[in-house]
């Protein structure tokens, strides 16, 4: 079942992995958290060699002053958003990093990534980026396994025998266990 669902038609994964402001004491709502970091991995679907990565950070305008709790959960800093660009600026980078890889499913870690995409291009009046479908590799990987409960990245990792690497929290770190979960379930 998880093969048939994870077989695509599309030459690539595109896995991405997004970091936001955020707070751990409702001063930031889920509707007013703004991207702070794009990681992403372009995974070859015949290979399933990773073929490119892709990470950035963002300015946000909502919140430009980073919370405590966001600095320490995302390893990220001020004056790594501080120096960044704007959202829209960052993601015709994006675009133009991924365009050129034509067929690719955009995927991710649940359906926060594409929920989070889909309000920054709203609160930046500009076009949502992936016109194909969207690939829920959490539960692709939870049904796959036969699990009630959707795990976690990291608790997925552990179910495959596979340890962390990099930060948790990182998106382009993030990007890439998710790469290797897809990777080691693909190769079975």
């Amino acid at each position: 079942m998880y093969y048939q669902r994870m077989k695509i038609s599309q030459d690539y994964y595109l896995i991405v992995d997004l970091e936001a402001t955020c707070s751990d004491d409702g001063s930031i709502q889920r509707r007013r958290m703004e991207i702070i970091e794009i990681g992403a991995v372009m995974l070859n679907a015949k290979t399933l060699a990773v073929e490119a990565e892709y990470q950035r950070f963002i300015r946000p305008i909502l919140h430009p002053q980073l919370t405590d709790f966001c600095r320490s959960l995302t390893s990220i800093s001020q004056a790594d958003v501080d120096l960044a660009s704007p959202f829209p600026d960052v993601l015709k980078d994006f675009q133009s990093w991924f365009y050129p890889f034509g067929s690719y499913l955009f995927s991710s870690w649940g359906d926060y990534d594409k929920a989070q995409f889909e309000q920054d291009c709203l609160l930046h009046g500009v076009g949502y980026p992936f016109p194909g479908g969207h690939l829920n590799i959490k539960k692709a990987f939870s049904d796959k396994r036969g699990l009630k409960k959707k795990l976690g990245m990291t608790g997925a990792l552990a179910e495959i025998g596979l340890e962390l690497e990099g930060t948790h929290h990182r998106g382009i770190d993030d990007a890439r266990n998710i790469a290797r979960i897809v990777q080691f379930v693909l190769s079975l």
